[in-house]
């Protein structure tokens, strides 16, 4: 079953009853969500406040808790380590002692298959780009010529013009770009610990202030389908900004039914799949990894 986002911002008093969270504004319960419904709960106002007991539960349940800056754009995130999986000291070691080279094929893939959805993209939007086309199977072994980097270069120009800069830390196309990462980054990392593995151990993101590196790891091939969407966001409005409206349409993505392994089923379900796939391409030699695709172009 699709668990539930819940994006909450105005200020609220967030508690638990019979295993629901109520959602209080002014004195007044204004909503009820079951515990176990949700998935990933958005918390976007400084006044907001909520109960330990909530929290706890939200953890029992593999709830991600996101808290949001200033800026309303996902700052950190709350997950849970030890109960994601009955199994996780067995998953984590195995975890743990994957090779090097296991590591480096296991990136080759993710990499093959973040340009081949860039390149879907890229038709979505009525553009080509055969060198990006080209550059999949030019992927090697831990893509150690970088051509990740090369295809990011031929497919932001393509796909934003030439004036176009990817940048952290700007407003506009770029904010939305960022809120649409964070969402689908907490969709990950919640089907990573639910499967018994680490979010922090990854394959190629090595940063050791980064809690969730094989999230970012696992992430790559959806980052084209975020920027689709803000494509189109981009092509309705003058001025794009983080608002009600267009993190909405990023949200549904998560709901978004894709094809896995032949069979058809919302995003968010299909992330748990491939996180057991990835597990288990830890221990065997040569496993090829699974990736949902849309399953409308």
């Amino acid at each position: 079953m699709i668990k539930r986002t819940v994006d909450i911002s105005e200020p609220a008093y967030l508690h638990m009853e019979d295993r629901q969270m109520l959602v209080d504004k002014n004195g007044e319960v204004v909503a009820t969500i079951p515990i176990e419904d949700l998935g990933i709960l958005i918390l976007q106002n400084p006044g907001i406040v909520l109960t330990q007991s909530l929290i706890v539960a939200c953890q029992e349940n593999n709830v991600v808790v996101i808290f949001c800056d200033k800026a309303h754009l996902p700052y950190s995130v709350i997950l849970p380590i030890s109960d994601g999986n009955s199994l996780h000291t067995k998953v984590l070691r195995e975890q743990v002692a994957v090779s090097l080279p296991t590591s480096k094929r296991l990136w080759q893939q993710i990499v093959r298959q973040k340009v081949r959805e860039q390149s879907n993209t890229l038709m979505r939007v009525g553009t080509r780009s055969a060198a990006l086309d080209r550059l999949v199977e030019k992927v090697k072994s831990g893509d150690r010529e970088n051509h990740e980097a090369q295809a990011a270069q031929l497919y932001w120009k393509a796909l934003m013009g030439n004036n176009f800069r990817r940048d952290r830390t700007a407003n506009g196309v770029n904010a939305l770009l960022n809120y649409g990462y964070a969402i689908v980054r907490a969709m990950v990392a919640r089907a990573l610990v639910g499967s018994g593995l680490h979010p922090a151990m990854g394959l190629k993101h090595q940063n050791q202030y980064n809690g969730l590196c094989l999230a970012d790891d696992l992430m790559e091939p959806f980052r084209p389908w975020v920027d689709c969407i803000v494509y189109q966001i981009r092509e309705t409005q003058e001025e794009p900004v983080v608002d009600r409206n267009n993190k909405q349409q990023l949200l549904q993505l998560l709901g978004e039914m894709v094809i896995w392994k032949s069979e058809q089923m919302p995003l968010m379900v299909a992330s748990h799949y491939m996180a057991a796939d990835l597990r288990k391409a830890y221990a065997e030699t040569d496993y090829k990894l699974s990736f949902p695709v849309l399953a409308t172009t």
